[in-house]
């Protein structure tokens, strides 16, 4: 067994119920513990988050320099068209949404609390076959 293994990652916000509601709807994720302070939750390809409440967190400012980047989430998607419209629906907002070169397409957006997060989709890059 390992001397260290991987919890879960915790985001700190002023509202952590409705910051765990954003993330439960885009994660398709279930609710697996609640505090007066703190609200777990497990998405349905088992990653676990968790958000604390902090009343003076400050929302990173990327991508602007001051402040920029705190922590980061990669999120795997097929259609990041329909992934886009589901984080906008939620109360989610683009931050970059460039197309990037090379084998990756991502798109950056802020959640409700200005935590940053990309939507990524990856591309074949192995030649056709025949």
């Amino acid at each position: 067994m390992a001397l260290v293994v991987a919890g879960v990652v915790v985001l700190d916000c002023a509202e952590p119920e409705k910051l765990a509601a954003f993330y439960r709807e885009l994660l398709d994720a279930e609710e697996t513990d609640a505090t007066a302070n703190r609200v777990e939750i497990r998405g349905a390809d088992g990653m676990r988050m968790a958000f604390r409440r902090d009343v003076m967190a400050t929302p990173p400012s990327w991508p602007r320099p001051e402040n920029s980047l705190q922590a980061h989430l990669d999120f795997h998607v097929e259609d990041l068209d329909a992934a886009e419209r589901k984080v906008v629906g939620l109360g989610g907002r683009p931050l970059d949404t460039k197309d990037a070169q090379g084998p990756f397409e991502e798109r950056g957006y802020a959640d409700p609390a200005g935590h940053s997060f990309t939507l990524r989709c990856a591309r074949p890059t192995a030649p056709k076959q025949g």
